[in-house]
């Protein structure tokens, strides 16, 4: 378990902890963890999450398992600059849907000393790392990384598969449209989903050309007709 540092009041800076992992793995409820420690302690803490999040409450961060916190939607990283003063600590949830400047307003939060915990996914459901996630990992002084329990194997998942065929990066869902996946399974349901895409090309294609059989058939035979006549 994360145990959060001890605060040097004659050292004038701060730091940025990273909370990452899959869907599904806690990243949300950790962070809800910390800043309920945090308010418990009275630290002044303010909490912002990405205006596009409403899944569960337009204004609150709420995890999974309906633990929730009182947050304030931005549009975008600068937002988060002009709102987050005369404050300890400052909370960030699902990073990954922020623009590249979050990172350089972390930093700057963490050099004016503030504790600055982010949450976020490290990978979108390509497999690939997601927006600034790995910038933020790269300069936080402290990085956890979460895990989900694979419902195909149950092991240890990091990765969040999309079993919907909707390519579009930022798609916000939940176990209707996700689910966490061990490597081993997700690189599975990879090829098993590639597969279904392609037969699925395969017919539509021979559809196509079955149509245009029949048409071009039923243009041979008005010409026959039209020649007898």
């Amino acid at each position: 378990m994360f145990l959060e540092n001890t605060v040097n009041h004659t050292e004038k800076f701060g730091w940025i902890e990273v909370i990452c992992g899959s869907m599904f793995s806690g990243k949300t409820e950790e962070l809800i963890r910390r800043l309920k420690r945090a308010q418990f302690a009275k630290q002044k803490v303010e909490i912002f999450k990405p205006a596009i999040d409403t899944r569960y409450d337009e204004a609150k961060v709420v995890s999974h398992d309906a633990n929730e916190i009182r947050s304030t939607p931005v549009p975008s990283s600068e937002n988060i600059r002009i709102l987050a003063d005369n404050v300890e600590v400052v909370g960030i949830d699902e990073a990954q849907f922020f623009d590249d400047g979050i990172v350089k307003v972390c930093n700057d939060l963490a050099n004016r000393g503030i504790r600055v915990i982010v949450a976020g996914l490290d990978m979108d459901f390509k497999g690939n790392p997601f927006g600034p996630m790995p910038a933020l990992m790269a300069t936080a002084e402290y990085v956890t990384k979460v895990h989900a329990v694979c419902t195909k194997t149950g092991n240890l998942a990091h990765y969040s598969f999309r079993k919907t065929n909707d390519d579009k990066l930022v798609l916000l869902g939940e176990t209707q449209e996700y689910e966490p996946l061990s490597r081993a399974a997700y690189y599975k349901a990879i090829q098993e989903q590639q597969e279904q895409e392609n037969i699925k090309q395969l017919n539509e294609k021979r559809k196509q050309e079955l149509i245009a059989s029949k048409k071009e058939n039923k243009d041979i035979q008005n010409k026959s007709i039209k020649k007898e006549l």
